[in-house]
């Protein structure tokens, strides 16, 4: 049976895949908004791929955690619009945020760690994520998720913004094989803290964590979107190529 899955990057964290007969968007960051509200250190480098009110297709758009990178209004509203039939599978403080927006709650599924079923062969798996620390809100749901997506036993692990944390790694480690790891590389450190930049695992950090929970393939994310917050596709390349590890490396998925 046909296990392919169609990608397409749409930068920072954000994908589109294509699973069968189902359209999946994941953390869609499709506007300049993140630039006008916080100034022009945080302007985009990577071009806006897709119109958001032209995106008639989406059936789910997964939503890690509610920062504007992630969730954002000038994309979602637009979003949910032209594909007036999608659902949002997100945290409960996101579903909550959203419910301003106009979407009706009824197209909204809160992301607790139990399987999803959203088709015949398609289920999704939220999990922990550490950003940097792992968060419950007010009514005692995750903060901040990742998903695990299966596909006929292929499993795909998008991981949100994340830091590696030993209660995502047991996680994992109960799911797997995980066949396929989305995983940032735009480091924590000093000087973006003091950007309010809260970063994520480093390029290190990635590749160790994609060797302990086994997967076969690793797509870094988080690495292009914007400058101060950017590495340099020659850095992963570098350390790739001299750890030598046992996973694939893929930068610009377009089939997995």
């Amino acid at each position: 049976m046909n296990q392919n899955i169609f990608v397409t990057s749409l930068g920072q964290s954000g994908f589109k895949l294509t699973i069968g007969n189902i359209v999946i968007y994941i953390d869609p960051y499709l506007s300049e908004r993140v630039e006008r509200i916080e100034g022009k250190h945080l302007q985009r480098m990577t071009p806006i791929k897709l119109q958001p009110g032209e995106i008639d297709d989406a059936n789910y758009v997964l939503i890690s955690h509610i920062h504007m990178d992630h969730c954002d209004p000038d994309t979602l509203i637009p979003m949910a619009k032209a594909s007036n039939d999608c659902k949002f599978i997100c945290p409960n403080e996101v579903r909550k945020y959203m419910l301003e927006f106009d979407i009706g709650g009824g197209r909204m599924i809160t992301a607790n760690t139990s399987w999803i079923r959203i088709s015949e062969n398609v289920q999704i798996m939220p999990i922990p994520a550490a950003h940097e620390a792992i968060e419950y809100d007010e009514d005692g749901y995750l903060r901040f998720v990742g998903y695990v997506i299966d596909y006929q036993g292929k499993r795909i692990y998008h991981s949100g913004d994340t830091s590696p944390h030993d209660q995502i790694i047991s996680a994992l480690e109960k799911l797997q094989p995980i066949d396929v790891a989305f995983l940032p590389v735009n480091e924590r450190n000093f000087y973006k803290e003091k950007l309010g930049i809260i970063g994520n695992m480093s390029i290190r950090e990635a590749f160790q964590m994609a060797s302990d929970i086994n997967v076969r393939t690793l797509i870094p994310i988080h690495w292009d979107m914007f400058e101060v917050n950017s590495v340099f596709r020659d850095e992963i390349e570098l350390l790739y190529n001299r750890l030598k590890p046992d996973f694939e490396l893929i930068l610009e998925p377009s089939q997995i």
